[in-house]
């Protein structure tokens, strides 16, 4: 059983839209996972900016890949490493804990997920 950031059952982050690197709702992660998407993050006008400009327009739906485009508000699993790159730049979006997977505490530590690090 996988375990979020709290150390409790890892919950799911949204099922509308589906997300998780396994598309079932979850940020979980696996060993085919290169990206490690494991951040239940909710979207912001401010971070959608920031991942367009670094080439990853997640506004975009891509019906190849069952991605419907994300607006704010949204839950989405980002990679541990886009999530630490926004944070670096301030611009990084608020995150559920209960959904985010323990791994992430490889990125940033509980007081930085949690936005307590000011």
């Amino acid at each position: 059983m996988a375990l979020n950031v709290l150390g409790t059952p890892l919950e799911a982050c949204s099922l509308d839209p589906m997300t998780g690197y396994y598309r079932n709702g979850c940020c979980d992660t696996g060993s085919e996972d290169k990206g490690v998407h494991i951040v239940c993050a909710i979207m912001t006008a401010e971070f959608l900016a920031f991942s367009r400009e670094r080439g990853n327009d997640l506004t975009m739906p891509l019906e190849m890949f069952d991605f419907p485009g994300l607006k704010p508000g949204d839950r989405w699993c980002l990679c541990a490493d886009r999530w630490r790159e926004a944070k670096d730049a301030g611009c990084a979006p608020d995150i559920v804990l209960e959904a985010t997977h323990a791994r992430m505490l490889e990125w940033a530590t509980l007081d930085e997920l949690r936005g307590d690090d000011v």
